[in-house]
């Protein structure tokens, strides 16, 4: 049902964005929560800036004074490392969000600086956290005209003109400056002073 949590101790078959393997460490979060889309919500891509809010709120609760910055579309960035990410998956008219958040460790990937909260907070008290600020998020979403919340969203990102390296698909990449997002949840990337609308792909800050 919607407003459910299913939160692990641990996985043994966890995956990030693209089918990637995600490393299941002793002492961080691992939740997912369903949300069930109506007629009247906005646009389902966009739910993705909700959960990013609904999370980038817990972790200042949790963890009191930590430089934290949304990155689009998924991430939740400790300065310049990689400290949460959420994954979105859509069937019909139900999604289910999962969160992976670095409480006590922070994995090792290639390539990618990562951070974590040095087990500032135990996965069990950080549940009720998110869940309670993600209900929030989730009003305010279905509520809230578009634009607005696409502008609180983007109060927490990186900042306007952030150079960044998006992935397309395959060997694809373009590059370009943080040129803010649409109030869908596409990026907007400035490419030699041409807007590019990106609604998939990863992104790396150069």
């Amino acid at each position: 049902m919607e407003g459910d949590w299913l939160v692990a101790l641990a996985q043994d078959a966890g995956k990030g964005r693209q089918g990637r393997e995600w490393q299941s460490l002793e002492g961080n979060f691992f939740g997912s929560t369903l949300i069930r889309l109506r007629s009247s919500d906005p646009p389902a891509p966009s739910l993705a800036l909700a959960a990013g809010l609904a999370l980038i709120e817990a972790v200042d609760t949790a963890a009191e004074g930590r430089d934290l910055a949304l990155k689009w579309p998924n991430d939740l960035m400790s300065r310049d490392a990689k400290l949460a990410g959420i994954l979105l998956e859509r069937s019909g008219e139900r999604v289910v969000a999962g969160f992976g958040v670095n409480l006590a460790m922070a994995p090792q990937i290639e390539g990618r600086a990562t951070a974590d909260l040095g087990g500032a907070v135990a996965p069990k008290a950080f549940a009720p956290l998110l869940a309670a600020s993600f209900a929030r998020m989730l009003d305010a979403w279905r509520s809230a005209e578009p634009d607005a919340f696409a502008r609180a969203w983007l109060a927490r990102a990186h900042p306007l003109g952030t150079p960044l390296k998006v992935h397309l698909n395959g060997d694809a990449y373009v590059s370009g400056t943080f040129a803010g997002i649409e109030p869908d949840g596409a990026l907007r990337l400035d490419v030699g002073g041409e807007i590019q609308l990106i609604r998939a792909g990863d992104v790396h800050l150069r």
